[in-house]
């Protein structure tokens, strides 16, 4: 283990309503919340010995799984490379050349295909290791041991229980493994998904919805609340210009589900939801 992942985690927790409260996971080092699920699954597989003879991370990535990956390879010395949409925000690209890793672009916003060529790229070149981290089951231990664990010892100092956590899903870790955790302190808690309302080839909201399930198990979770590209990028410019939060899209997104979700049910409780990274990556 490096010293950067000594740091990840621990996020603060911070109110933005009466009823509202949010993980600020700008604070990781990378600047968003895949660098939790990166950092525990390169951990984990380094402990087992998965990448003896491996000195390549290939990674299939919108954007923050590899920038938190390129940030980690370079940690521990090792090469990585990010297979991804053409369409993803430049910022996010330079951020990774910054860290060392090489980029390689697939059409725009054809994920799937992002994957498959990973899978190619494994097959054909065997000091290559990927954290697959879409069907990577330490994805989800990861959020039900860390993030789970944080958000559950601050609302347990509060008088109130957890009405509802609200979350988008890139691969589903964070919402698959916040349920599996929080739903045995609070048996009435929701879990809510925060949805594009635009589908999968067209909406902006860039690190959610990319296509598939993934990790999320439907039956798990309680109801869909879809919101626009355009209203979410307004939501997180009013994050920034009347809360001093730089986030990105997604966290605008979330935010302005949450706040639906409290006006339509007005809950006794509270409702926890993720600002998932910072907002510098989406200037262009």
């Amino acid at each position: 283990m490096s010293d950067i992942d000594n740091i990840i985690g621990d996020t603060p927790f911070i109110k933005l309503g009466e009823k509202l409260y949010a993980k600020l996971e700008t604070y990781s080092p990378s600047g968003s919340i895949k660098d939790r699920m990166a950092s525990y699954i390169l951990t984990k597989a380094l402990h087992r010995g998965d990448l003896q003879g491996k000195d390549t991370i290939v990674v299939a990535s919108s954007g923050n799984t590899g920038i938190a990956f390129s940030m980690l390879s370079a940690a521990h010395g090792l090469k990585c490379i990010v297979v991804m949409p053409c369409n993803m925000s430049e910022e996010r690209k330079q951020m990774m050349r910054a860290y060392g890793a090489t980029i390689v672009e697939v059409g725009p916003s054809a994920f799937k295909d992002a994957i498959s060529l990973r899978d190619k790229m494994l097959e054909e070149n065997s000091s290559y290791w990927s954290p697959k981290q879409f069907s990577n089951p330490d994805n989800i231990e990861c959020h039900e041991k860390t993030t789970a664990t944080e958000i559950a010892h601050r609302v347990l100092d509060m008088p109130a229980r957890l009405s509802a956590l609200i979350a988008g899903a890139g691969t589903g870790g964070t919402i698959m493994g916040c349920q599996k955790q929080l739903s045995k302190l609070w048996k009435e808690t929701k879990f809510i998904l925060t949805m594009p309302q635009e589908d999968a080839a067209t909406h902006g909201i860039q690190g959610i919805n990319d296509g598939a399930d993934f990790l999320v198990d439907k039956d798990l979770i309680d109801e869909e609340i879809l919101v626009s590209t355009e209203d979410a990028k307004q939501r997180a410019s009013q994050l920034a210009k009347e809360n001093g939060l730089l986030v990105g899209i997604s966290s605008g997104a979330n935010v302005l589900a949450a706040e639906r979700w409290i006006e339509k049910n007005n809950p006794t409780g509270v409702v926890v939801t993720f600002l998932c990274d910072r907002g510098e990556r989406y200037l262009s």
